[in-house]
């Protein structure tokens, strides 16, 4: 026959987005948190930024062109977002020569092992990330440098862990804003909500994943507080939800379209999954924090939700 027909998988109706357009909307949701990341910690927060993001595209290329024998996909800033989202999980302390390190492992093994954007099933930043923090605990865990005086020493979210009544002397009201310690991407509450919003409006992602995040790890500290008693009913869950990277992971991380589900009802399952991992590790793990981990977990968890929440035939009840 000199007429073949291909059949492409799902979906067949474009809907005027490319990934360029998509990527670049992430960037600009994300500036808010870069500025006022920026004004709290200082100029190295540009410095750790771009040198994560040109580390990202730079990997890329080179694996893409020399490795893997084929056109070179920067042009689609996936990889801007990968550093952007890199950068956001460090703290400003740490050397530029373990970001390089981290940018590799997020585009090489996170990223182009599995193919490029679309086939890898974790999110390549926080596969650096986690990679980061099992290889550099220390310099992943210093927030003593190249920090003002005032954001010296350890995050709130490792003092509230082992007592409770360090809520008392938490301002909540520095936490939306954005003065306290902690990573770039952990530092504005409002300024990431912002994006968010952006994000919405422009239907880069749907409430589903963020809402059942973050309203599960609100009902799970709400729990928690009432088993406790007092104002920690109330203060627990707000605290949660403004300290540490619940807002970046919930809005940003978690709703990277190659790594989480396809369907509303699976959205809502992965985001409950997040929601309680997170809070478990945050409240008797190991470590203070535990969105990273709960994200990573989730997104091997994604292909089996994706396969008991499939979407019914058309034409059918």
């Amino acid at each position: 026959m000199a007429t073949r027909l291909f059949a492409a998988p799902s979906p067949h109706i474009h809907g005027g987005e490319s990934t360029k357009r998509i990527m670049c909307d992430v960037v600009l949701a994300l500036l808010p948190a870069l500025a006022v990341s920026t004004y709290v910690l200082g100029l190295r927060v540009l410095l750790i930024t771009a040198v994560a993001v040109v580390s990202c595209v730079a990997f890329e290329y080179l694996i893409a062109r020399f490795l893997l024998k084929r056109t070179a996909t920067v042009g689609d800033f996936s990889a801007v977002v990968t550093g952007i989202l890199l950068a956001f999980n460090l703290p400003t302390g740490i050397p530029w020569w373990i970001v390089v390190i981290g940018a590799l492992v997020a585009i090489g093994i996170g990223k182009m092992t599995f193919g490029g954007l679309g086939t890898n099933p974790f999110n390549p930043a926080l596969t650096g990330r986690i990679f980061l923090l099992m290889a550099y605990p220390v310099e992943m865990t210093d927030w003593t440098t190249a920090t003002p005086d005032a954001l010296s020493g350890s995050t709130l979210l490792a003092n509230v862990k082992y007592d409770y009544g360090q809520l008392a002397d938490v301002d909540f009201l520095n936490m939306f804003g954005g003065y306290m310690n902690g990573s770039m991407g952990e530092i504005s509450a409002a300024a990431l909500i912002l994006g968010g919003i952006y994000l919405l409006y422009r239907r880069v992602i749907t409430w589903h994943i963020p809402v059942s995040v973050l309203g599960t790890m609100a009902l799970f500290a709400l729990c928690v507080g009432a088993t406790e008693g007092g104002s920690l009913i109330y203060e627990l869950p707000l605290f949660h939800l403004l300290a540490g990277g619940a807002l970046l992971g919930a809005i940003y991380m978690a709703t990277d379209y190659s790594t989480s589900p396809m369907t509303h009802k699976g959205m809502l399952i992965y985001g409950v999954g997040i929601g309680v991992i997170t809070m478990v590790i945050r409240l008797w793990g190991a470590y203070p924090e535990g969105m990273s981990f709960a994200i990573f977990i989730m997104n091997a968890a994604t292909p089996l939700i994706n396969k008991y929440c499939r979407p019914k035939r058309f034409g059918t009840k």
